[in-house]
């Protein structure tokens, strides 16, 4: 009998380590106060660009980042759904035509709402057209 409560309390023990490296439901402070730069583009990593894109997450979950311009506004966590309607982004024209290109992919992203899912040191935006996983990078106050 004892044999087989240590088989059960060592499965339930393991079956709780699988689940945690991917966190399934996602809140507000999981994000708030993170800075992530952009690895991948729908599964391409990005290459020959300077400036790393990125995305922040501040206070009552402001988020600001960078593709090829600088955006900023308020977001909302709606189940796993991120949204951010009426970003205010800057209007530069980029030298590099792939940066140019995800501004307007974050946009649409972000205002139609994107799946956010977390996994240790990565977040990843997805929606059916497109999927962008970020590294990251550190904490922001």
């Amino acid at each position: 009998m004892k044999k087989l409560a240590s088989l059960a309390l060592a499965a339930m023990v393991l079956a709780g380590c699988a689940q945690s490296g991917d966190k399934s439901t996602v809140t507000a402070q999981d994000l708030q106060h993170h800075r992530y730069v952009l690895q991948t583009v729908d599964g391409k990593p990005l290459t020959g660009i300077k400036r790393m894109p990125e995305l922040s997450f501040g206070e009552n979950m402001h988020i600001s980042g960078a593709m090829c311009n600088r955006f900023m506004g308020q977001a909302t966590l709606e189940g796993d759904t991120l949204k951010s309607k009426g970003l205010g982004m800057t209007m530069m024209l980029c030298v590099e035509p792939q940066l140019n290109e995800l501004d307007h992919m974050i946009n649409d992203m972000l205002t139609s709402g994107a799946k956010v899912g977390l996994a240790p040191q990565q977040l990843t935006l997805k929606t059916s057209q497109h999927t962008l996983v970020y590294k990251l990078a550190d904490l922001v106050n």
